[in-house]
């Protein structure tokens, strides 16, 4: 699963992948993975990882989050994410 990049208003550069899906070596097994991972409310769950000294965020976000979700909407999902901690 390729990694996403998003940079909030405090300069924090936030690196998100979909948890248990990234850095297999086989696709076939990758994909696997990550359809195991999967909700049965269609969502997955994806972990954030912040550039600077903030800590990282776990998310539940649609499966399509990759593709779908806009930055500003990822954004305000590490933002909620963070003020629940």
């Amino acid at each position: 699963m390729t990694p996403r990049e998003v940079t909030d208003q405090q300069a924090t550069t936030w690196t998100c992948v979909q948890a248990y899906a990234g850095g297999l070596a086989d696709k076939q097994i990758e994909n696997a993975a990550a359809k195991l991972a999967e909700n049965t409310d269609g969502t997955v769950p994806v972990v954030c990882t912040p550039s600077g000294g903030a800590q990282t965020v776990r998310l539940e976000l649609d499966k399509n989050w990759l593709e779908d979700l806009s930055d500003e909407d990822l954004l305000v999902a590490i933002a909620a994410a963070r003020s629940e901690a």
